[in-house]
């Protein structure tokens, strides 16, 4: 305990240091006007500006003195199997009585291109509550249902009655998959929940005509055997469930309040055509090294992460087409370049080394960080934990930090002896129902067994802050309006950023590495 609080002076000294490197976040800035500017074009996997950004980011490593850590130079390309929906040549309609009801995409429901979709498909139509199997939790929504060549219908999310790193971890294509292929699912249709969506429907609507990649190696490709995945309008929503005696009202009710959904046949049989341009293209990811200086701890690593795609040009929102991602996530890039230069300026040592990785793809399914995870340039075993950094939302004074996956390793106990000097609060999740935990990279982490925190800016429950936030998700997530002429609070980035790397150093500067609690449902990863 005497070594952990000399640790814990020299990180507040640290921290000092950063502070007087960066006193209020314009360099952090600086970062952000270079990758989100207009000229960059949104950063979308595989394009020119993706590229362009990528070389910035290594250029800016190289010239902090961190060393190429990728398979070429700084980069680790991946391939991706690439695809887009053309709507002109597409259709759904839902069959009822032999009577067909033509739905218009968008207004009623849209194509999910992240699901390879076959040319056509028609199949019976069963509502499946939230399609979710939860063995830990003796949950199945699909259990006893005859769902062999029939598509399911669900509500978007998962019951409050499991834990929320639990529900959200058996909400991933790579977890429903050995479920739903042996119920002999043919494919899904999911109702988005109003109630917890983070963009209204509009907006929503308007990502059908982003690209979507997959990498092209087989062990990627979690949803092959389904054949069609459709996201529907809530409002909608009941024109599916017509004659089945239910209605959508009464299903959000019962989800509000954490009942069970029922489950029940539906009337209609989906009839669907689908048009899709297939593609190959590359991107990477860019990857460096700050070399540790024990020598018996300088071969392990602590990863910092964060995502350098945003999701490029798009459909116009005010007549503006340029998705910029200045918040998702060119500020997180921001941080880590942030701290390179902290590193180098300020001289300081590291007993471990740190591994800097910026991933392509994650706008696409967290697709670059999951390559990265399956072919790391480092020997797995010798990464010792990962800190990601995506969309910290520095919109107001930064006194509390939401940290996700808090209880799972004793990177949690950590990040709090490192905050408390900082006089920063830290809490857990507390919106678990956004499934924050599996939708940014840290998760890709965890699935290999390396303990893993993504933290955020923190709010409390019906607070000014928690409205602050709801409002920039409703307005600018996913919007043309993240860009650089939004509000923004430099100094609150700049204490971010200093918890980030006195967290950094905490974990570098340990002896002993971070361990998975062991209650924690991930550590089953690590064995």
């Amino acid at each position: 305990m005497k070594r952990f609080g000399i640790l814990l002076l020299s990180l507040v000294a640290a921290a000092a240091l950063f502070a007087a490197s960066a006193p209020d976040g314009k360099r952090w800035w600086s970062y952000i006007e270079a990758l989100a500017n207009d000229q960059m074009q949104g950063r979308d996997t595989g394009s020119e500006s993706y590229r362009k950004a990528a070389q910035y980011v290594a250029a800016q490593f190289e010239r902090d003195g961190l060393a190429a850590a990728g398979v070429q130079g700084y980069f680790q390309p991946v391939k991706f199997d690439a695809r887009k929906i053309v709507e002109a040549e597409s259709s759904l309609e839902l069959i009822r009585n032999g009577k067909p009801e033509v739905l218009k995409f968008g207004d009623d429901a849209f194509i999910n291109i992240r699901v390879d979709p076959a040319d056509s498909v028609e199949a019976p139509l069963v509502f499946a509550g939230y399609g979710l199997t939860v063995p830990e939790a003796k949950y199945d929504d699909l259990a006893g249902l005859d769902l062999k060549g029939k598509i399911i219908v669900t509500l978007g999310g998962s019951p409050n009655s499991i834990p929320g790193p639990l529900r959200a971890h058996y909400q991933t294509n790579a977890e429903r998959r050995p479920f739903l292929e042996r119920a002999g699912v043919a494919g899904t249709v999911t109702i988005q929940n109003p109630h917890t969506a983070d963009v209204p429907w509009g907006r929503t609507a308007l990502s059908r005509f982003q690209e979507s990649m997959t990498p092209a190696e087989q062990q990627f490709q979690d949803t092959r055997n389904l054949k069609i995945s459709i996201t529907v309008n809530p409002d909608r929503a009941d024109k599916w469930l017509a004659g089945s005696g239910h209605t959508f009202a009464e299903l959000l009710a019962l989800a509000d309040k954490g009942q069970p959904l029922p489950r029940f046949p539906l009337t209609a049989t989906l009839r669907a055509k689908a048009k899709a341009v297939r593609r190959q293209v590359e991107s990477p990811n860019v990857i460096a090294a700050f070399p540790g200086s024990d020598p018996n701890l300088k071969n392990e690593y602590v990863v910092l992460s964060a995502h350098l795609d945003h999701v490029g040009v798009g459909e116009p929102i005010n007549g503006d087409r340029i998705y910029n991602g200045a918040m998702d996530d060119a500020s997180g890039v921001a941080t880590l370049l942030d701290i390179a230069q902290t590193l180098r300026d300020s001289q300081i040592k590291t007993r471990r080394s740190l591994l800097f990785v910026v991933v392509c793809g994650e706008e696409k399914g967290l697709q670059g960080s999951r390559f990265f995870a399956a072919h790391p340039t480092v020997e797995r075993s010798r990464m010792v934990a990962d800190i990601n950094t995506d969309m910290f939302l520095p919109l107001y004074p930064f006194h509390l930090a939401t940290v996700h996956g808090l209880n799972e390793s004793t990177l949690g106990d950590t990040v709090r002896e490192v905050a408390k000097p900082l006089g920063v609060e830290i809490q857990d999740d507390p919106a678990p129902q956004r499934n924050v935990f599996i939708r940014s990279d840290q998760y890709n982490f965890i699935r290999a067994g390396i303990p893993a925190l993504k933290i955020d800016s923190g709010f409390k429950k019906g607070s000014r802050e928690e409205a602050i936030e709801k409002a920039w998700l409703t307005e600018r997530y996913h919007a043309p309006s993240d860009d650089l002429n939004q509000p923004v609070d430099l100094q609150a980035a700049a204490e971010y950023n200093r918890l980030i790397l006195a967290l950094a150093r905490a974990v570098a500067d340990n002896p002993a590495r971070p361990q998975w609690k062991s209650d924690s449902f991930f550590r089953r990863f690590a064995q």
